[in-house]
């Protein structure tokens, strides 16, 4: 074609040996372009999904962190507003919406900044050998005062994981913030921490709607709430960058059907020490 030529050299070729090459030189070009159509394609496909992450995240941004930010302003031009006297009582309440906005939003950079990192390769992590129920305890204190209506559920050995502390603490403040959200109000969520075959299993239940079989994978996608869209859910990013600092650490997060309804997140992660040791004999031996 205008593109392309096919040179022989060699003793001149009858007429019908002719056509028979420029057939074979039709297929060799069709080869080609097709080979080049796939290189294309194989090249777009990463910044189609880059876009795609981008437009996402933008959308998010645009709602998710300006919602403190709105929230912590007017607060502070209440606070600020000439000629306005407030009581003790509600200055201590726009206050506490003021913290409670600044800590709704570090929640979300620290996300996106853990999730870039993750991606990149580049997220530090100081494995050692933890305290599974330490790390449930500072979880629960994390969460504050809603963590009284998680029920927790540890057995009497000691059980210790291989991993980074605070990235299991993250894991699963991410995991009971998340069943909190939807479990209803006369059936708390629950925390099962358990062991088997070498590893320790850490179990969030929650008796909400729950999610369908053929979703569990959509969750676990950067920016995917499946259409949850209210003010306190974030950007999206707790199960995926949860699942991303789990299989980081060697251990997995798989979500399965909560028998009676809702769902359970089960985290799982390497024991480091099996024994009959209690937790009380543990903290004994610490200094």
């Amino acid at each position: 074609d205008e593109q392309v030529s096919l040179v022989l050299c060699g003793h001149p070729l009858a007429a019908e040996d002719r056509r028979v090459v420029q057939a074979f030189a039709n297929q060799a070009v069709v080869a080609m372009r097709q080979q080049q159509l796939s290189e294309q394609a194989a090249a777009a496909g990463p910044l189609a999904e880059v876009d795609r992450m981008r437009t996402a995240l933008l959308s998010a941004v645009s709602h998710d962190l300006r919602t403190p930010l709105a929230s912590a302003k007017a607060a502070i031009g209440g606070l600020r507003a000439p000629g306005v006297e407030f009581s003790a009582d509600d200055q201590a309440e726009l206050l506490a919406s003021v913290e409670e906005s600044l800590d709704r939003l570090t929640r979300l950079v620290d996300n996106l900044l853990d999730m870039s990192r993750l991606q990149a390769g580049a997220l530090a992590m100081h494995p050692q050998p933890t305290s599974i129920a330490e790390t449930v305890a500072m979880a629960l204190d994390e969460i504050g005062p809603r963590s009284k209506d998680i029920e927790v559920h540890l057995p009497e050995e000691f059980l210790e994981v291989t991993g980074d502390p605070v990235l299991i603490e993250r894991v699963l403040v991410n995991l009971l913030r998340n069943a909190l959200r939807h479990s209803p109000d006369h059936c708390p969520p629950m925390v099962v921490v358990s062991a088997h075959a070498g590893e320790v299993e850490a179990k969030v239940v929650d008796r909400g709607p729950g999610i369908p079989v053929e979703k569990w994978d959509d969750v676990f996608l950067p920016f995917q709430r499946l259409g949850d869209r209210d003010n306190g859910t974030g950007v999206g990013l707790g199960l995926a960058l949860s699942r991303g600092l789990a299989e980081a650490m060697g251990g997995s997060l798989t979500p399965e059907t909560t028998p009676g309804g809702g769902l359970t997140m089960s985290l799982k992660l390497q024991q480091t020490r099996i024994g009959p040791q209690t937790q009380e004999e543990a903290q004994a031996e610490r200094p």
